[in-house]
């Protein structure tokens, strides 16, 4: 475990983040009276539960998905 001053915290914020993301603990202090800790954050590592072809079927096509939305003519982009 670190102990680590505000001041000190502040000016190297981003060594002590570092120092976290490793497993370390850092007390952090006001005046050398702690008051709080930086701990690393417990990230629960859930699996990807999708399966694969679970959306089959859900999905109805009507159209030409190749052909514009909108007539050639409407279309500002074309600079006609």
């Amino acid at each position: 475990m670190k102990v680590a001053n505000i001041g000190e915290l502040k000016n190297n914020l981003s060594k002590f983040i570092g120092f976290v993301e490793q497993g370390g603990v850092v007390e952090i202090c006001k005046h050398n009276v702690p008051v709080a800790k930086l701990v690393p954050h417990e990230l629960k590592k859930t699996g990807n539960h999708t399966r694969l072809g679970c959306g089959e079927g859900t999905v109805k096509i009507k159209g030409d998905l190749t052909e514009p939305l909108i007539p050639a003519e409407h279309w500002d982009m074309l600079g006609k």
